[in-house]
């Protein structure tokens, strides 16, 4: 229960502070669209570049583990799409569908997920940690940028469609750096060369601001909001999250694929993490609506304390 109050609680309390700020007046709305754009042009894409540029075959080297924690994960983000029925802003509902998915989908696994099982397992569990991570950063999260400008990028003709949704990903720092990083460690295999030390430190300071800023972020949007969250969808979203995913994820890793127990135990934790900042960041940056997301990245997190905890009893 200890580790899993340590890991709940930073995340919680950043987002208490920005609500905090911006209640008080020391930072207003502006200050909530600057932070996001700082995260999506700076901080994410560092993160996103550093965990792609350190990546090696061998670490992916463990399809049972990716196929367990893929298919949870997109299962949740399809049945998500299935159950999304709720009343949408006009037009650029596969936007929406999408970011909803994420909301279902699109683990903690960055800033709660690697520490707490750093905690309960050692070592031994962050390699997988570390696949997880990826998956959910570079796989989930850019499927559903893809899908956001297929539905934003409308063009007459297939053609001009696809040249028009390809320029605009090319130009998207959320898809650029993860593919940058994913270039870099493919020419560090082919021939030795490393990361120059000063480019290293650069991308891992920008990269480690990324999550404490999108969680303040959070807060101050929380404050300022006045959109009324549909209970009903939130209650969805956050059951997809800490429920359905980690038990798909568990039949899968536990009992139709063999794995080592360490790589199922942290295939199932990191299933079950609470909604992480990304869906919150695509929300704000494509101008959606961000207040049902907002609430269930809060409420995730809060609830995760009991689920988290719980599980990781009936898995020891």
């Amino acid at each position: 229960m200890d580790h899993v109050i340590a890991s709940v609680f930073p995340v919680f309390g950043l987002i208490f502070l920005g609500f905090i700020v911006s209640k008080r007046g020391i930072l207003g709305p502006e200050a909530t669209d600057a932070l996001n754009k700082y995260v999506v042009w700076l901080g994410l894409p560092a993160l996103l570049f550093q965990a792609m540029a350190h990546i090696d075959g061998a670490q992916l080297d463990h399809p049972a583990f990716v196929a367990a924690f893929l298919i949870g994960a997109l299962a949740c983000f399809l049945l998500s799409f299935a159950l999304g029925h709720r009343h949408l802003p006009p037009g650029h509902r596969l936007s929406d569908r999408s970011i909803d998915g994420l909301n279902a989908s699109y683990s903690n696994t960055g800033y709660m997920g690697i520490p707490l099982c750093l905690t309960a397992m050692g070592q031994a569990s962050l390699v997988p940690s570390i696949i997880a991570t990826i998956i959910v950063a570079c796989v989930i999260f850019a499927g559903a940028i893809v899908l956001i400008e297929i539905d934003l990028q409308k063009s007459p003709g297939i053609g001009a469609a696809i040249v028009k949704v390809g320029s605009s990903l090319l130009r998207n720092p959320l898809i650029c750096a993860p593919l940058a990083g994913l270039g870099f460690a493919l020419l560090r295999g082919a021939t030795g060369w490393a990361l120059p030390a000063p480019v290293f430190h650069l991308t891992d300071l920008l990269g480690a601001s990324a999550s404490p800023c999108a969680l303040v972020t959070i807060g101050l949007f929380l404050a300022q909001s006045k959109a009324v969250a549909e209970v009903r969808v939130i209650v969805r979203l956050v059951g997809l999250k800490l429920v359905v995913q980690p038990l798909l994820t568990f039949l899968l890793a536990y009992k139709l694929w063999a794995m080592p127990e360490v790589w199922a135990k942290t295939a199932v934790i990191m299933a079950a993490m609470p909604t992480g900042t990304g869906p919150f960041m695509l929300a704000k940056l494509y101008d959606r609506e961000a207040a049902v997301t907002s609430r269930s990245i809060l409420i995730s997190t809060v609830l995760s304390l009991a689920t988290v905890s719980a599980l990781l009893a009936w898995l020891d």
